[in-house]
């Protein structure tokens, strides 16, 4: 009986490394998966719309192809967005005292006022902006319940006038404007409740926010990369080289300054080795070896620098299959390793005890609220919503006008021109 006892408290209590103090001894860490994938889920949205914004807002009229996939996309993901929150309250129905109950010095009370504004005055906006024209269209061919769907997205607003639909582009635009700091804001508070936590090394730091933004950019562009070829492989139709060359581009530029960011980040801890770092050295050797330098670093920065890198240089060389696949590994690549790197901020910082000499031991399971399972499903929940908005609004057999927004509109959207 003795035996069978000291074997459940052995099951029970975390296995620590080090000394903790009482407090800390906890099942597992406060945050898993789902507050992973919430600032990684953001990220996506923020990243999405700075893809959608180089069309509208910087008239690069190489990207026309993929500037209403990267709204849908933005818009999906957005969705989504607050999902990991919810589900890791304890009690998930009491959200709205959020914005019943204003605490405007908490940080995550303002992300109910900051995702509010971004959904419905900026992205929700800018869509229905965009879309008016066609909705128009569309409701008057289109039979069945399609066409009561988009007769009521066009909220009673039918007129197709040329002053109309310019007022819509302006509009648009501005929004579009709008829309950039916005999404900088949206997930640069994330990186700023890390590092507003001055008591843990590994979050207490000023460029913690910079370096959210830039993954950010980095994942969202990739991840526009990954859904148009995915796509157009699914519609059998041939991939716009020139679109994706560009896209590719400022990913291959985003990537550098990120790179670029977070190594100087880690030369500045190195440099300044302060207090906790002897234990950061621990986390990046042990416990978050595999996640940290062969997900984040190697794999997820490295190797498509060093692939994106290469055909900046030689791409006239490159046989079209041949830049295609690299290109889709690349953005496959880094979106696993912003992945990672989201993992190794929320987790490898409380992997570590507060004495700074104690690291627990984390295995995450398979089913539960916290598991897997869940963040699987979370994961792939933006993907399903983002394939109804592309059968809904980017269907091949709906006739549309053939327009992106931008500065010039004298020429058709689907023609890749030049920047």
């Amino acid at each position: 009986m003795t035996n069978l006892i000291t074997n459940v408290v052995v099951e029970v209590m975390p296995r620590f490394e080090g000394y903790v103090y009482p407090n800390e001894a906890t099942q597992q860490p406060l945050w898993s998966i789902l507050i992973v994938l919430y600032p990684y889920i953001t990220g996506l949205v923020a990243g999405a719309f700075i893809m959608a914004s180089l069309v509208r807002v910087f008239n690069v009229r190489a990207l026309e192809p993929v500037y209403r996939l990267s709204m849908l996309t933005a818009f999906a993901f957005l969705l989504c967005a607050p999902l990991p929150l919810l589900f890791h309250l304890g009690h998930p129905e009491r959200c709205y005292e959020v914005m019943m109950t204003p605490h405007l010095t908490s940080p995550m009370a303002i992300f109910g006022f900051i995702y509010a504004w971004y959904l419905m005055a900026v992205l929700l906006l800018e869509l229905w902006f965009d879309y008016r024209r066609d909705f128009v269209t569309w409701s008057e061919i289109t039979p069945g319940f399609r066409g009561i769907l988009y007769r009521l997205f066009t909220v009673g607003v039918t007129d197709t006038s040329d002053e109309s639909v310019e007022l819509d582009h302006k509009i648009g635009h501005i929004l579009s404007v709008v829309g950039i700091p916005s999404a900088f804001l949206l997930h640069g508070y994330v990186g700023f409740i890390f590092g507003s936590v001055k008591a843990n090394p590994w979050w207490g730091n000023v460029l913690m926010p910079i370096i959210f933004i830039m993954s950010a950019m980095v994942s969202g562009i990739a991840l526009c990369v990954f859904n148009y070829m995915v796509l157009s492989w699914i519609r059998r139709r041939k991939v716009d080289m020139r679109c994706l060359d560009v896209m590719c581009m400022y990913l291959f530029y985003a990537l550098v300054v990120d790179a670029a960011i977070e190594g100087l980040d880690w030369i500045h801890r190195i440099y300044s080795a302060e207090e906790g770092f002897q234990v950061m050295l621990h986390m990046i050797r042990e416990k978050l070896f595999y996640t940290l330098n062969l997900g984040q670093v190697t794999f997820g920065t490295f190797v498509p620098l060093i692939m994106l890198g290469t055909l900046q240089l030689v791409r006239k060389r490159v046989p079209e299959l041949a830049r295609r696949r690299m290109y889709f590994s690349s953005a496959a690549l880094i979106l696993l390793g912003v992945l990672a790197m989201r993992w190794n901020v929320v987790i490898g910082g409380q992997l570590f005890s507060k004495t700074l000499r104690g690291v627990m031991s984390y295995k995450m399971e398979f089913a539960g609220l916290e598991g897997w399972l869940m963040g699987a499903i979370l994961m792939c929940l933006p993907f399903v919503i983002l394939t109804i908005l592309v059968k809904l609004f980017l269907a091949e057999n709906l006739p549309t006008e053939g327009h992106v927004p931008h500065r010039d509109t004298d020429r058709p959207a689907l023609q890749a021109a030049e920047i």
